[in-house]
């Protein structure tokens, strides 16, 4: 019986970690695509100045292939093939014809609701930049000079429609300021990975910005109160969503509890991970480490390398002790320093060191990143006691089945990782 229980586990751990390989991916490919809301409050309604790529505003709007073999072009591009694939690039003189009229569809895609009633805007408006060439827009302040100054990208050369920044202003007349409403967006460009967009929406009502946090297309409104509450807890769920969709992450806790022969080894561990990662989730973030391109994989390399290491330990699991357990524990912080540092460097890509509340937030998307730890704890510990009850052979099994695993998924993204980061080195 133990046998086939054994056997069992084994290709249920087998079969889960040979899916978890293929969907995953390093987490610095997610949250590149940052959608930013200020919303400023005026006498009279609302102001949103609005910063979004423009494949958002574009990127479904082409039309049928013609016999060039070329879809009709979206509004404000035109397009071409290169190496036999269709590009798409910022058209100059529909832009200069019409300079609102980006602004007129970032506008029918962006649903202000009051009191359950959609808000018509006006678009007030546009400024276009090259991506990794925008004027800052962390601030209310930044977002007004960037949008009053105007363009910056010139348009003299072709630019690729990926490699173009929109801003926007709309104003809501709605004869008085709102205390709350709704703000939602009915774009769907087809994007690849447009699920893992990331939203900030700052909202000015009062002398203290409440910042709120979601993902996605935003096709379920989020609502704006007055509550403090209400945005510190979605920074505490994109934590928790981060740790819990980054595999690498929860590959790397699991066999944390794998590895602890008893609860107080377990706490042992989860403690210095967590000491770990929250001293470089801020530091990360405020930006006290190298700037180099090469750095976000060596550090991408460097947190493949701890899930193996926590694999072979979790494999040779010895008795726990408290010379045992403070050795673990600075081994997980350390651990936990490279982890932390992914964590900031997402964070990273939505907020702005200037950007208000910037302490408050912070705080909150390390809770979330603690509450999805301890999920992962809480899934982990009692399912590897469970069968332990059937005698220590199902559960030597399934722990080393999980160890073997994850350590064989780790390695591969090792040699990925480790690939990319030697080929930036040698630029």
């Amino acid at each position: 019986m133990s046998k086939l229980i054994s056997r069992a586990l084994l290709v249920f751990v087998t079969t889960c970690l040979i899916v978890f390989a293929v969907a995953s991916h390093a987490h610095f490919l997610l949250n590149l695509n940052v959608r930013v809301f200020h919303v400023e409050h005026t006498s009279d309604g609302l102001r949103i100045h609005l910063r979004l790529p423009m494949p958002y505003l574009v990127a479904d709007k082409t039309g049928a292939i013609g016999t060039d073999g070329l879809p009709s072009a979206a509004p404000f591009t035109t397009n071409a093939l290169e190496d036999g694939n269709v590009v798409h690039f910022a058209d100059p003189a529909q832009l200069d014809a019409d300079p609102l009229g980006l602004g007129r569809i970032a506008e029918a895609g962006t649903i202000v609701e009051v009191q359950g009633q959609r808000v018509a805007g006006n678009v007030e408006s546009v400024a276009i930049h090259r991506v990794g060439e925008e004027p800052g827009f962390a601030t209310l302040n930044e977002a007004q000079k960037a949008v009053f100054e105007g363009s910056t990208l010139s348009l003299d050369l072709p630019v690729y429609v990926g490699d173009v920044i929109v801003d926007v202003t709309v104003r809501y007349d709605l004869k008085t300021t709102p205390s709350t409403y709704a703000l939602s967006n009915a774009l769907n460009p087809g994007l690849p990975d447009q699920e893992m967009t990331a939203n900030l929406i700052l909202d000015y009502g009062s002398s203290d910005p409440l910042v709120f946090r979601t993902r996605g297309l935003m096709e379920d409104p989020v609502e704006i109160s007055r509550s403090s509450f209400a945005g510190i807890v979605t920074f505490i769920w994109e934590g928790v969503r981060h740790i819990l969709e980054g595999i690498d992450h929860v590959l790397f806790v699991v066999c944390l509890v794998i590895g602890a022969p008893e609860l107080r080894a377990l706490l042992w561990r989860v403690t210095g991970f967590t000491v770990g990662h929250s001293v470089t989730l801020s530091l990360g973030f405020f930006g006290y480490v190298p700037s180099g391109a090469w750095f976000v994989p060596l550090v991408e390399t460097g947190i493949a390398l701890s899930i193996i290491y926590a694999a072979v330990l979790a494999i040779k699991r010895e008795d726990s002790g408290p010379n045992a357990n403070r050795k673990v524990f600075v081994v997980t912080v350390l651990m936990g320093l490279l982890h932390g540092l992914g964590f900031s460097f997402v964070l990273h890509e939505i907020l702005q060191v200037t950007s208000p509340n910037i302490w408050q937030s912070l705080l909150a998307f390390n809770i979330g990143v603690e509450v999805g730890q301890v999920a992962i704890v809480l899934v982990t510990w009692p399912l590897l006691n469970s069968i332990s009850k059937f005698g220590p052979t199902p559960e030597f099994t399934l722990r080393v089945s999980i160890a073997i695993g994850c350590g064989a998924v780790a390695s591969w993204w090792t040699f990925e990782r480790g690939k990319n980061f030697l080929d930036l080195l040698s630029i």
